[in-house]
């Protein structure tokens, strides 16, 4: 009776945090869609002269036309009007007419969301399999490996791999078509593009989790038991995937909505260049249509791993599921993250020395020299200039998304129960997604890139931030503070701040050179950074036209982001232990006297008198 006594504040605490996290998706959800309704409107164009054009571009835009094309779509009617009038459409399967071909936008939808989905199959499929093999030694063996091959594999940026298949498989070797949908020699290019960096991350996940699984008192006592090899591998992996069912809902959403720059680069028909397509020319219903879409198969994708983790754990759910014993820490040479930050330092440094802007009509396309180092590009101006001032551009923008997201995450981190609904909502619109509505809201640029990956990147530290405030909260030196007098204030700001701020600060490093991958992303895209700018990119976009005449002019950005994205992974696995939470220090003389002193007061005030 007193065990189940005990247990009902915890049963409570879980029943309103559920409930919590439901209210706060829900109206995330709801002000997503919300602004989505509302582009018309806050995009600022004149819905009715976009319209007009896409229409007839000869007819003169007069007050009359406008007016009757207003009245047509009821856009006299305000925000309200306008919003309450979409979601009535939505509500009956009426997604609008597209203001550029003037025909109804779902059929549309479903075409993109059909080639979507068919190439999502296939990335899953090339995933499963390049998971498996880079697993394998784990499952096999029962121990870790380097993971070397499987963490660069998974840092490569799908649109950098799919420039690389493309130049190396479709152009220099002509074995594989290069654009296009016409078969399913068409499917193989984007699918490796999409499907080897998502395999190389579930594969290393697994890696690494497999081995500590197999080293639980349960592993030997089965083994004594005289259990089969087989059926103890497949107990220990089923015991990891609960874990990692959240990390694999992640790698469908980025296969879906994260696919635009694959189907960019071979030119597929699917929803997300369909998208793309539509914030470009300012096609709004449709881009409506596209982005609701993509966030209901981000949406079912979290759902369905949040399913498949509760099936897989039955009964253990109930009691806060089963967490995945500490992976041991990999080793990796100091040597190596020094070496790939010299060699971006000196080719940035070298950059810097000289004039991004400056054009030799003489040079263009020129190959590496000693005058231009890297070549030069299609207007003549020096790969090695833009490239070491786009540095500036691109990892000063990431540093400054960084510390936003880590201001974001600790102020979520004290609400956990908000926070939970909010980040749900946030892993399922990956980073082209949101870039393509604050795209559409303000125009592309530097600052609209920066704004989609900062509203996306703070779940992860958020996650971190509320572990860490939960595990401050129930220490002991806590309750000897608020034993001897402390106030709230004094204890949040001298106790509980400090303790979550530096280590979720530390995290927050380590996913700097991700952060400026995303935004790489958006610039290679068209909704970053603008010419002249020499964001890598950028650069990356201008350079993709001229690959085959200059190609080292033109992988040089590529090269850069490849050596930033390995540059990650050694910090990521040399500070593997930031994210578990922070480094227990040993206490000082005066923090040991405190604690003392603190002691000794609780012990007189809370003793009975003898």
């Amino acid at each position: 009776m007193a065990g189940r006594t005990t247990s009902l504040p915890s049963l409570s605490s879980a029943i309103r945090s559920t409930v919590g996290a439901g209210a706060t998706r829900v109206l995330a959800v709801a002000a997503v869609v919300t602004v989505v309704g509302l582009l018309p409107w806050l995009s600022g164009k004149d819905p009715a002269l976009a319209l007009l054009r896409g229409r007839s571009a000869e007819q003169a835009p007069t007050p009359e036309a406008l007016s009757a094309i207003r009245t047509d779509l009821g856009l006299g009617a305000g925000p309200a009007g306008l919003l309450g009038s979409w979601l009535i459409r939505l509500v009956h399967g009426d997604l609008g007419v597209s203001w550029v071909s003037g025909t109804e936008v779902l059929p549309a939808v479903v075409r993109g969301l059909g080639v979507s989905l068919t190439l999502m199959g296939a990335a899953l499929g090339v995933a499963l399999v390049v998971g498996t093999l880079l697993a394998g030694p784990a499952l096999l063996r029962g121990r870790a490996t380097g993971g070397t091959v499987a963490a660069v594999l998974a840092a490569i940026p799908e649109f950098l791999l799919a420039l690389v298949l493309l130049l190396s498989v479709g152009v220099w070797l002509g074995w594989l078509p290069t654009s296009g949908w016409a078969g399913s020699s068409h499917l193989v290019l984007p699918a490796l593009a999409l499907g080897v960096p998502a395999g190389a991350l579930l594969g290393r996940l697994v890696a690494d989790a497999l081995p500590a699984v197999l080293d639980e008192r349960w592993v030997e006592l089965w083994r004594g038991a005289g259990v089969g090899r087989w059926c103890v591998t497949g107990a220990a992996l089923r015991r990891a995937l609960p874990a990692l069912a959240g990390q694999f809902g992640m790698v469908a959403v980025g296969l879906t909505g994260g696919a635009v720059a694959v189907e960019t680069v071979f030119a597929v028909p699917g929803i997300g260049r369909t998208a793309l397509g539509a914030a470009t020319s300012q096609d709004l219903p449709l881009l409506q249509g596209c982005v609701l879409a993509l966030l209901g198969l981000g949406l079912l994708a979290g759902a369905a791993a949040s399913l498949v983790r509760r099936r897989l754990l039955g009964p253990a759910s109930r009691e806060a599921g089963l967490g995945l014993p500490v992976p041991r820490a990999r080793r990796i040479p100091l040597a190596l993250p020094l070496g790939l930050a010299v060699v971006l330092a000196v080719a940035i440094g070298s950059g810097l020395l000289r004039d991004p802007y400056a054009v030799d009509v003489a040079a263009r396309l020129a190959a590496p020299s000693g005058s231009h180092p890297l070549g030069a590009d299609a207007l003549g101006r020096d790969v090695l200039a833009r490239l070491g001032h786009g540095a500036a551009a691109t990892v000063g923008t990431a540093a400054a998304v960084t510390v936003a997201s880590w201001l974001i995450a600790l102020v979520l981190g004290f609400v956990p129960e908000a926070a939970a609904g909010l980040a749900d909502v946030a892993n399922a619109l990956p980073p082209v997604l949101t870039g393509l509505l604050v795209a559409a809201v303000t125009g592309p640029g530097s600052g609209a890139a920066a704004l989609a990956v900062t509203l996306v990147s703070w779940p992860p530290l958020a996650a971190h931030a509320s572990a860490l405030v939960q595990e401050t909260r129930a220490s002991r030196f806590l309750l000897a503070q608020r034993a001897i007098g402390a106030g709230p204030l004094w204890i949040w700001t001298r106790h509980v701040l400090p303790s979550v701020a530096g280590p979720v600060a530390r995290h927050a490093v380590l996913r700097l050179p991700g952060i400026a991958l995303a935004l790489a992303s958006l610039g290679f895209l068209g909704l970053g950074a603008q010419p002249p700018s020499p964001e890598w990119g950028l650069l990356l976009d201008e350079s993709a036209d001229y690959v085959e005449r200059a190609p080292v002019a033109a992988l040089a950005p590529a090269v850069a982001l490849a050596l930033l994205a390995a540059l990650a992974v050694c910090l990521s696995s040399l500070g593997g232990s930031v994210r578990r939470g922070p480094a227990r220090r040993r206490p000082g003389a005066r923090s040991r006297l405190r604690s003392l002193f603190a002691s000794r007061k609780v012990r007189s005030l809370v003793s009975p008198p003898a």
